[in-house]
């Protein structure tokens, strides 16, 4: 005999326990959600169009393609430096206090870079716009996956993705309206900063404070209590730079034409931005490691195909579901954070994802351009797939 059956009413007590679940489980904060996506939306199109907006002012310049390559690493390099400080200035200052502070510091960054209009003035200038730029994206991620109910953090954390990456998508859209010369562009980035600190102020009231329980845990520390997370992470931003640096290159050497490469960089981007959502309810339905080793292993299927069907029909709709599941890498990377840890150790892991994105945002173009260097233009899809490989390996050996 079952113990339900011995003990009939302490089995609907327990049954009515199980089905109780927490206010933070119950109830979608749904304003305050609105606001921390609406926060980084747009810091993600000031940032989406500085990018593009700096490499066409430096090109007319005529500054030297390596020269470009090195100023645009200058942000990346920012985010790396500044992931460290995030979690104590957080939890001194307060991540509302601290998040519109960055965004003031950011706006004035990219206001002294339209006015100087020199390379290497905006190597430190660069830098700082990455410096201050990371903490907000660490913020927001912080406040969301800390009031994400548990049952829709999936699909929650893909709807953020997904509206993020439209929006820095948005950021190189906008130039086609304004151009790329003068202070128009840099106006919209200025004033999208700006914004995006009084949309932190307006929904103040209804954010959590920083997370303070537990044992204060630092960047470095957390390496060792992720390393496998954070190297997920490492994948999804070394594929996704290489792929929008390099794919121009590894088109043209197959004769493909400039409209082209760019129309399936946009779908890229398109597949990136569309299928976060579905990700997320997946790894609701199946699990964060599953979902995560179903994105590497499609990953590494779109590296396998791409040299054969590259001049096909198939390219299309091969590189749309590439994009998604590239960066749903990263989507299941921060639900499984929110999975794992509370607390600090919650602010230090999405620091740390900011300071390993950063790595992979550097290092990742520079290896699969010298593998292109070396061995030809199918180096792109080997140093991707070799990536993915490694990273399916390890997730199906945490899995035993």
């Amino acid at each position: 005999m079952t113990p339900d059956r011995q003990f009939p009413r302490a089995a609907v007590a327990r049954r009515h326990l199980h089905s109780t679940t927490s206010p933070r489980e119950d109830r979608t904060p749904w304003a305050a959600m609105a606001g921390i996506i609406a926060t980084v939306t747009v810091f993600a199109l000031a940032q989406g169009l500085t990018y593009p907006l700096l490499s066409f002012i430096l090109e007319r310049q005529g500054t030297t393609p390596g020269l470009i390559g090195l100023s645009a690493a200058m942000t990346p390099l920012g985010f790396i430096v500044s992931a460290p400080f995030i979690p104590p200035l957080a939890r001194r200052v307060g991540g509302a206090r601290f998040a519109i502070l960055c965004s003031i510091l950011a706006a004035l960054t990219l206001l002294a870079i339209a006015w100087t209009q020199e390379v290497w003035a905006w190597m430190p200038l660069r830098f700082l716009l990455g410096f201050f730029a990371n903490p907000l994206y660490v913020i927001s991620e912080t406040w969301l996956i800390s009031i994400a109910p548990a049952p829709r953090r999936g699909r929650i954390m893909g709807l953020y993705s997904s509206i993020v990456s439209g929006g820095f998508a948005i950021g190189p859209l906008s130039l086609g309206l304004v151009g790329t010369e003068g202070w128009p562009p840099f106006m919209i980035g200025i004033v999208a900063f700006l914004l995006c600190g009084l949309t932190v102020l307006a929904v103040v009231p209804r954010l959590p404070k920083m997370p303070h329980e537990g044992e204060a845990t630092s960047v470095g520390a957390f390496f060792a209590l992720a390393p496998l997370l954070l190297f997920a992470v490492f994948a999804a931003a070394a594929l996704e730079q290489v792929l929008l640096s390099l794919f121009a290159v590894y088109g043209a050497a197959l004769g493909s034409a400039e409209e082209r490469i760019a129309s399936l960089i946009t779908c890229f981007i398109a597949g990136n931005a569309a299928l976060q959502v579905l990700i997320g309810r997946l790894a609701e339905r199946f699990g964060s490691t599953h979902t995560m080793l179903f994105c590497a292993l499609v990953s590494l299927a779109g590296c396998l195909l791409l040299p054969s069907i590259f001049n096909s029909w198939l390219i299309w709709p091969l590189v749309f579901v590439w994009g998604g599941v590239s960066f749903g890498i990263y989507t299941v990377s921060l639900i499984q954070l929110g999975e794992r840890f509370t607390g600090q150790a919650l602010i230090a892991g999405n620091a740390a994802f900011a300071s390993v994105w950063g790595v992979g945002g550097i290092v990742g173009s520079p290896a699969a351009g010298l593998a292109m260097q070396l061995i030809g233009h199918q180096g792109l899809p080997l140093t991707l797939g070799l990536l993915c490989c490694a990273l399916a390996l390890f997730l199906m050996a945490e899995r035993r």
